[in-house]
């Protein structure tokens, strides 16, 4: 399955919550709690681009899939991190505790980020 395309956030769940124990600062939340934000992403073969876009906010990561690359935690902290694929839909990583699974099923993308007990789910469709 190929994951390239643009999505935007239609839904999540336990955003502040999550948020707020990965330590993200409280004005930070409350800016970004609402934004609709977009991501597109770019797959050749094994090699992602990522763009993700909420307002004037834009992150950028690349990497290759079974391979070490830099990636962001959501306090923006980089750190190295290695992206699997399980089955030929979800995308897996752990950042710093923080466990990231990413699914595309059609036209919907679902994040998964767990932190502990606390789980941010957040739904994305096709654009």
């Amino acid at each position: 399955m190929n994951f390239s395309g643009k999505y935007q956030l239609q839904s999540q769940e336990n955003y502040e919550a999550f948020m707020k124990a990965a330590g993200v600062p409280d004005d930070v939340i409350q800016k970004r709690k609402n934004v609709k934000g977009v991501v597109e992403i770019v797959q050749n073969g094994k090699h992602f681009k990522v763009t993700m876009t909420a307002d004037t906010n834009v992150r950028v990561f690349e990497f290759t899939l079974g391979e070490e690359s830099e990636m962001e935690t959501p306090t923006g902290e980089k750190v190295k991190a290695v992206m699997q694929m399980e089955g030929d839909n979800k995308l897996v990583t752990t950042l710093k505790g923080v466990k990231s699974v990413t699914e595309l099923n059609g036209d919907t993308l679902t994040n998964t980020m767990t932190l502990g007990d606390i789980v941010l789910k957040r739904i994305s469709k096709r654009i």
